[in-house]
């Protein structure tokens, strides 16, 4: 078997394995996000949404872009992964303390003492983080991906048993904390369990050759980080721990679709286009190939979302979270977006060496900047648009940028998303349609035929159109089938 043979093949097990994984997570986080947020009140979220961007932003430091530089290098030695993940436990544990000792200064700019209290147990996340950066790292690299998605699903399994039942029994935060701490605890413990691979005596290398290269990551992912979190800063001191709440559950339940596909795809193209980037023809179909097929599925998903947002709020969240509907209606609006944005920002991690995604970051985050300045004094759901515009502006630069390293003209890149656009607007009228001649009908059984007809139009007319991707997915799938057979 040709090596490039394998490393389709690989691939495409990895996706699969990968996307099922996504899939069963997203659905069990659903419902465990449903059963919670009965539970506690908007407050709660805002606290949760604060405490998680500290927590965000100190996790980016603590990888610091070196698991991405060890899956990028051709052969990592043992000294490498003894000095990075020496280098991830010490800055969890040093970052731990300072968010801690920090927290009640944080607690009294909000007005909200909880926070104080919570934050100690949250911010375990970091060390426990830390301790299974290298073996996640090194799954990823051996393709591992089949065992990477069953301890995915069952940490996520069980923290969503441990959240739901302190749910029920009146925790009320603290059921959003327990699931969060638990879910990397088990993942941590199940990657020990799973790897080989331990931090033995010897000698440990120097960061100093993979210190540019993830350095620039490192920096650009904080700004990242920062800038896609800040707003909430900003809505939880400008206007109300509920109204950030609100925007916080909108942002959760959009992010369950888009991160879930976008983790899965990034997961495994990464190191499969790292592999395969000296060949231009390869590296620039497969490119293509990546963008017209995350394309293909995200673009209906989120449309859908939109098409029955107030059916989906109103059929399994109480009243009080009903003015959350809007946000996330605007929210999903990205899912467009930054799929795409992902996808071509893959390309720059693979073939520069960084200091281009540093200068992208630069200036998007000065349109961003000026996009918060103009839309935080207004409103919540005007911040919300400005997301939408960031989003977009993020995926055409992006894109543009990706350009000087592939084959993969803008044109081309319009002639490959064109058809599934077309094709999810079709579908979003079939699905508006249905919702208006069932509008007095009852909620579960309009939401039902709103799916049904969402999904059999845009199947139909794929499979009549001979669509590319449909086909493309099609093969796949039967692949997957024959191997298993």
């Amino acid at each position: 078997m040709s090596a490039d043979t394998q490393l389709s093949r690989n691939v495409t097990s990895g996706v699969a394995w990968s996307v099922a994984e996504k899939v069963g997570s997203a659905l069990l986080q659903a419902v465990v996000s449903i059963v919670v947020a009965n539970s506690v009140m908007p407050m709660d979220m805002g606290i949760m949404a604060v405490l998680t961007v500290f927590t965000t932003l100190a996790q980016v430091v603590v990888d610091s872009g070196f698991s991405q530089t060890l899956i990028r290098k051709a052969a990592p030695t043992e000294g490498e992964y003894k000095a990075v993940f020496r280098f991830n436990i010490i800055s969890a544990l040093a970052l731990y303390a300072i968010l801690t000792i920090a927290s009640p200064a944080v607690a009294k700019y909000y007005g909200w003492p909880q926070l104080a209290v919570i934050a100690p147990v949250l911010f375990l996340l970091l060390p426990l983080n830390a301790l299974c950066v290298i073996q996640n790292t090194i799954m990823v690299r051996e393709f591992k991906f089949a065992q990477l998605s069953t301890i995915t699903f069952l940490s996520s399994l069980i923290s969503g048993v441990i959240a739901i039942v302190m749910a029920l029994t009146g925790f009320g935060i603290w059921s959003l904390v327990g699931q969060r701490v638990a879910m990397m605890a088990s993942k941590a413990a199940m990657l020990w369990w799973r790897s080989s691979w331990r931090p033995r005596r010897g000698n440990t290398s120097s960061l100093k050759e993979m210190a540019p290269y993830s350095l620039r990551l490192m920096t650009t992912d904080i700004i990242t980080a920062l800038y896609n979190n800040v707003a909430q800063l900003f809505i939880g001191n400008i206007y109300s721990g509920d109204a950030l709440g609100y925007f916080n559950q909108a942002q959760k339940l959009k992010d369950m679709p888009v991160n879930s596909t976008m983790q899965s795809i990034q997961s495994v193209t990464f190191p499969a286009l790292s592999k395969i980037g000296d060949n231009a023809v390869k590296f620039t179909e497969g490119y293509r190939r990546v963008i017209m097929l995350t394309a293909f599925v995200m673009f209906p998903i989120m449309a859908g979302l939109i098409a029955t947002a107030e059916d989906i709020y109103t059929l399994l969240l109480k009243p009080r979270w009903h003015p959350a509907i809007p946000y996330f209606q605007i929210l999903c609006v990205i899912g467009f977006f930054y799929p795409i944005a992902i996808v071509a920002y893959n390309i720059l991690k693979v073939k520069s060496n960084g200091s281009i995604i540093l200068r992208l970051e630069v200036v998007k985050k000065v349109i961003m900047t000026i996009i918060l300045a103009i839309t935080i004094p207004h409103s919540v759901k005007a911040i919300a648009w400005g997301l939408v515009a960031a989003a977009a502006t993020e995926m055409v630069l992006n894109v543009v940028a990706s350009q000087r390293y592939t084959e993969f003209s803008v044109w081309r890149f319009i002639r490959t998303l064109l058809p599934t656009i077309l094709l999810t607007l079709i579908m979003y009228g079939a699905v508006a349609a249905t919702g208006h001649y069932t509008a007095e009908w009852h909620t579960a059984l309009r939401l039902v035929l709103k799916i049904v007809a969402g999904a059999a139009t845009y199947t139909a007319i794929a499979y009549i159109t001979r669509n590319e991707a449909f086909g493309e997915i099609l093969a796949i799938a039967k692949g997957i089938i024959c191997k298993q057979k």
